[in-house]
């Protein structure tokens, strides 16, 4: 895997920062997590890597990114994210991906 982030994640990326719904800055505060194929990836922005990858919500790098973030301060953060995308987009298991990440003890 090269390091360099590819065209299409950057322009999905910058997509999403216009977006009305799911924006990327949120009065100034940098959303982490930005939701892919309903629910079943998602883009997560790791401010302490400078990377953004594409995982798989289900896969075990989903855990270890948010891991990573949970680990420099932000998990509280993280936590509040999901919820409000798991009441958002009710059928699309981000409360599936939030208990996958309490049970890995990854926001902590």
């Amino acid at each position: 895997m090269s390091g360099k982030q590819s065209k299409t994640s950057r322009a999905s990326v910058r997509a999403g920062a216009g977006a009305a719904s799911g924006a990327v800055n949120v009065l100034g505060e940098v959303k982490y997590v930005i939701p892919l194929n309903q629910g079943k990836n998602a883009y997560i922005r790791n401010i302490t890597t400078g990377r953004t990858p594409n995982v798989r919500t289900n896969s075990d790098a989903f855990v270890e990114e948010i891991r990573t973030l949970a680990a420099a301060g932000h998990g509280a953060k993280i936590k509040a994210e999901l919820e409000a995308l798991a009441t958002e987009f009710p059928g699309q298991g981000w409360d599936a991906a939030l208990q996958r990440l309490v049970d890995a003890e990854a926001l902590s």
